[in-house]
Parts: C-alpha cells; structure tokens; sequence
C-alpha cells in the first residue's frame, strides 16, 4: 500500500512541475506555457500567443497570431510594457517561422531583461504585422495584445482576470 501511494505522490509531483518546450532551430528551450494575450484591434484571431523560454544567455519571446497570408510576418520592433510602467525594446533578428494558419515570430531577451521579467509582470505587447494588403488577406500594421484571460470580468471575480507572467518565468529558473 505503501509503495503505491509513493508512486503517486511522484507522478503527482512530476506532472505538476513539468514544463513546455520551445523548439527554435532543431534547439529545444525550456519554456513557459503559452499565453492567449487579448488583441482588440488585431480581428482576425483575436488573441495573441505569447510565450517565453530561458536560453544559455538570457531569453526569447515568441509571438504567433492565425492568419490568411502565410507570406506575412510578425517583424520589426516589438515593445514588451512590464505592470512597473518600464518596457523592453526587441530588435527584430529575422527568426520566424509561418504556417498555413499562423504566423511566428522569435525575439531575444538579455540576461538583465530576463531578470526584470522575473520581477514584473507582462501587461501588453506592441508589434507589427508586415505583408501586403489584399480582399480576404489578414490586417496588416501595428497591434497590442493585452495581458487578459478574458475580454470581460467582474469585481466579484475570485481570480485574476490576467496571466501571472512574472510567477511563470520564475518557475523556468527552479
């Protein structure tokens, strides 16, 4: 009886610690969950899947919206506004990778930027979708995607109506 409760105490423990993988050019990267930020003026999804992973020397967040137009991409500067009212500017590096249905892109963290991450959490994302325009194309332009599990909530709402992005990245490190 012993031994059986044991084994579940561990499976327990190890399902409940076990962490997602970011897999960025044939490297895997010990990530956090994905995020389903809300974007108000971005239409055609409606969210944004945000998620970071510790590398060797710092971070990298990767961004993805669905799209029409695989030919798009999520690039140049992208803003990350932390709740201390600071942000942190990632320089476009050219790494995305498209699908049929959704568009990727990957920004790199310093080590210090990782660290302010670990203290604060993300309350929105400014970045840009490039491509060109057409009919029944996705939008293109400049979009915020907000830190919201979802678009309404109440002052009688036991949780949080946000992503605990500090807490998240701070399991990365354990």
């Amino acid at each position: 009886m012993n031994m059986r409760l044991l084994l579940l105490f561990f499976l327990i423990h190890f399902s409940a610690s076990s962490q997602e993988i970011m897999n960025v050019k044939n490297k895997q990267f010990k990530a956090t969950p994905f995020w389903n930020f809300i974007s108000t003026n971005y239409t055609l999804g409606g969210e944004v899947q945000v998620q970071l992973a510790k590398t060797e020397n710092g971070g990298l967040l990767k961004l993805s919206v669905v799209t029409t137009n695989p030919k798009s991409m999520i690039a140049g500067t992208v803003y990350v506004y932390l709740s201390d009212n600071s942000f942190i500017s990632c320089i476009d590096k050219g790494q995305f990778e498209n699908t049929e249905n959704s568009l990727s892109s990957y920004f790199n963290f310093t080590a210090a930027e990782m660290n302010k991450l670990k203290k604060h959490n993300i309350t929105s994302i400014r970045f840009n979708i490039k491509g060109t325009s057409g009919n029944f194309a996705n939008q293109i332009g400049n979009f915020t995607a907000v830190n919201k599990k979802s678009y309404y909530s109440s002052r009688y709402q036991n949780t949080p109506n946000i992503f605990e992005t500090a807490k998240e990245i701070n399991n990365l490190y354990q």
